[in-house]
């Protein structure tokens, strides 16, 4: 055990004595971090102090972080570093103690690379910077031919990013890119190709999601009886055309499929009059509920309303938010 000697004849007060010798044992590790301390009855004897100094001196080292007060154990040298820092840097590194370890630890393996300091700093702000610019304004393109399917998207984004969003038609995006050099462009995966050719040379990022794969939705279809009519509708053309498809190499012959736009009130109306399950996106549900509503004398029994969950796969979501640094 570490001896502590008290000079009874020194000019220096005894608690001060035993404060400056308890600091110099833990910082020369001779108290490694963790290790539990002497007790106060332990160093009165060893001292010859009353375990009222003991204890003031004890409290000190407690007020300033170097050693804690476990109840019921004893007294522990704390863990220096990391929980030293968080007291004495910013108020938001108090509240994320984890993210902070996270950055101390990223900086620590930059510099076993070889950066120094400065060249770690600029990596980091050049990469804050660089989604900061990415966050500030989201372009979503899709070929013109179907812009339904952007509006699908620009609505699910808005809504879970909480931030405008700008639907620009593929054939367009060049045009509009021109006139920006920050940015994020995002375009299904089935037009990454042909949007990253053109947002390449801007320097402007895309990034590509995945659309929901509807796998409820055509569970429920798949159990329908055959020769049950079945209404689609979506305010885009493309996923009228794919679900067609779809639901064709599904069922065959065996489902009547009628499809359209919430804008056709005529197709919408012979919909809703014929279909046992009318299926359609979040757009179109509200017109959907009113076609049906103002059908409902020309109907015998009310079609079963199905509302998709979502366009954007949650995962792409995730994805995003976590490029865009709003997760």
């Amino acid at each position: 055990m570490v001896k502590f000697h008290i000079h009874s004849d020194s000019d220096i007060p005894a608690s001060n004595q035993l404060y400056n010798q308890m600091r110099f044992a833990i910082a020369s590790c001779q108290f490694p971090p963790g290790q539990k301390l002497p007790s106060t009855r332990q160093l009165a004897m060893q001292t010859g102090l009353h375990r009222n100094t003991i204890s003031k001196v004890y409290r000190q080292l407690e007020d300033e972080g170097i050693v804690e007060a476990q109840a019921g154990s004893g007294i522990y040298v704390r863990t220096q570093g990391q929980d030293q820092d968080i007291k004495r840097v910013t108020p938001l590194v108090e509240q994320r103690p984890e993210a902070y370890k996270t950055v101390r630890q990223t900086v620590d393996d930059l510099l076993k690379q070889g950066c120094s300091l400065s060249e770690a700093r600029e990596l980091f702000l050049a990469e804050i910077d660089w989604r900061l610019r990415c966050s500030a304004r989201v372009l979503v393109t899709v070929p013109e031919q179907d812009l339904g399917a952007g509006e699908l998207m620009v609505r699910e984004l808005e809504q879970s990013l909480n931030i405008p969003v700008q639907l620009v038609p593929l054939e367009e995006l060049d045009q509009v890119l021109s006139r920006t050099r920050s940015g994020t462009v995002v375009t299904s995966r089935y037009f990454s190709l042909a949007a990253e050719s053109i947002a390449a040379p801007n320097s402007v990022r895309v990034i590509p999601v995945d659309i929901y794969d509807y796998g409820k939705e055509l569970q429920y279809l798949s159990q329908l009886k055959e020769g049950s009519c079945v209404g689609l509708v979506s305010i885009s053309a493309g996923i009228l055309r794919a679900a067609e498809m779809i639901l064709h190499s599904l069922r065959g012959d065996e489902l009547l499929l009628m499809t359209a736009q919430p804008s056709d009130r005529y197709k919408l109306e012979a919909i809703a009059r014929s279909a046992s399950v009318i299926v359609s996106d979040q757009a179109s549900f509200p017109t959907i509920k009113i076609v049906v509503k103002a059908c409902q004398e020309d109907i015998i029994r009310p079609p079963q309303l199905v509302c998709c969950e979502n366009y954007i796969n949650t995962s792409s979501l995730e994805h995003l938010k976590l490029e865009l640094g709003l997760d």
